[in-house]
C-alpha cells in the first residue's frame, strides 16, 4: 500500500522530519527549485499539509490542492491559516496546544524579570568592565506588585500559578469571566492595564485580537509598567508601543513575538529597557520534540480515520 501523500511547508527538526517521511510520502515545499511544478506533478494527490504557525496555510495554498483533507500545524497559533475557508472545503485542521504551556510561561516570567530587574543590562554591565567604576543603577522589584495577564486561557493561567509564587496580586481580561481562576476580572484591556504594574499578553493572534493593545492600554499602564509579550505580535500596536517607549510613557517591554518577523522593526533595539527574545518561548528540545510528535499523531489519526487528537477546525 503506497503511503499518504504530504506537502510539508517548511523544515520540522531531523527527528519530526524523519518520522513523517517514516509514515508518509513528502513533498517539501521549501526545497523545490519550481514550487509551480511541483503542483502540477502532485497536486491531485496530496491529501494533507503539515505546516507551522509561523508559515501557515492561506486559501490559494489549500485551493491548489484539490483533493486536501486536513492540516497538522507545528505550533498553537493558527493566525496564519484561512480557517473560514478551511471550514467551507471540509479541510480539518489541528495544531499543538497543553505541550507548550509550561515553557511558554516560563518564559513569560522569564521577560518579566528580565525586563523589571534589567538583567541583560547588568549582564553587559560586568562583561564591559563597567562596573569597575561604578555601580549600577537601581532596578524594580517584582515580589507583591501586580500582575495583569491578557488572555487566560492555558498559558495565561500556567502563569498566573507561577507568579503567585512572588507574592503578586493577580488580575486578567479575557473574552469571558472564568469562575475557576482565583483571580479579579477586569472588563477592558484598559482597565487591566490600569491595575497592572506587569501586564503580559497571553491571548490568541487572530482579527480579534489585532493591537488589542493600543496607546490606550498602553497610556493607563504608565510610566512604571512593563509590557510582556509572549503571544502574537500582532496583539501589539507596536507603533504606538514604540512611541511610548520613546516618550517614557511607560516603564520597559519584554517581547518574545513582534509584528514582522524575523525581519523586526528595529528601532526597538534602541531602548536600553527592552528585553528581546526570537520567538523562541517554546524553544526546548523537550517541547519541541513533544509539539513533532503531536504534529505526526495528528496526520495518523486522520488517516487512521479517527478523530484528531486536537482539532481546531
Amino acid at each position: 500500500m503506497s503511503k499518504p501523500q504530504v506537502l510539508v511547508i517548511g523544515p520540522y527538526p531531523q527527528w519530526d522530519m524523519d518520522a513523517l517521511d517514516a509514515r508518509f510520502s513528502l513533498h517539501r515545499l521549501w526545497e523545490a527549485t519550481d514550487q509551480d511544478a511541483l503542483f502540477a506533478a502532485h497536486a491531485d494527490s496530496i491529501r494533507a499539509v503539515a505546516t507551522r504557525g509561523d508559515l501557515g496555510a492561506d486559501a490559494a495554498l489549500m485551493k491548489r490542492l484539490p483533493n486536501l483533507e486536513m492540516i497538522s500545524c507545528f505550533g498553537v497559533g493558527v493566525d496564519g491559516i484561512d480557517l473560514e475557508y478551511a471550514r467551507s472545503a471540509s479541510i480539518k485542521v489541528a495544531n499543538t496546544p497543553d505541550v507548550l504551556t509550561d515553557d511558554v510561561a516560563d518564559m513569560g516570567v522569564a521577560l518579566l524579570l528580565a525586563a523589571a530587574r534589567r538583567i541583560p543590562q547588568g549582564d553587559v554591565h560586568v562583561r564591559s568592565g563597567a562596573w569597575l567604576e561604578n555601580a549600577m543603577g537601581l532596578t524594580s522589584r517584582v515580589s507583591g506588585k501586580r500582575l495583569g495577564v491578557l488572555g487566560m486561557g492555558r498559558i495565561g493561567a500556567a502563569l498566573a500559578k507561577r507568579m503567585r509564587g512572588f507574592d503578586m496580586t493577580i488580575a486578567y481580561h479575557n473574552r469571558s469571566r472564568r469562575d475557576d481562576i482565583d483571580a479579579a476580572y477586569m472588563e477592558s484591556p484598559q482597565a487591566l492595564a490600569a491595575a497592572s504594574d506587569f501586564l503580559v499578553i497571553t491571548t490568541a493572534g487572530g482579527d480579534g485580537t489585532r493591537h488589542i493593545v493600543d496607546g490606550s492600554v498602553l497610556e493607563a499602564l504608565g510610566p512604571e509598567g512593563v509590557l510582556v509579550n509572549i503571544s502574537r505580535g500582532s496583539t501589539v500596536d507596536e507603533e504606538a508601543l514604540i512611541d511610548a517607549l520613546a516618550q517614557r510613557r511607560i516603564g520597559g517591554a519584554g517581547l518574545d513575538v513582534f509584528a514582522a518577523e524575523p525581519d523586526m522593526d528595529r528601532r526597538l533595539l534602541d531602548f536600553e529597557n527592552v528585553v528581546v527574545q526570537p520567538h523562541h518561548a517554546s524553544g526546548t528540545v523537550e517541547t519541541r520534540k513533544a509539539m513533532g510528535k503531536l504534529v505526526l499523531d495528528n496526520l495518523i489519526a486522520h488517516f487512521d480515520g479517527v478523530d484528531l487528537l486536537t482539532p481546531v477546525v
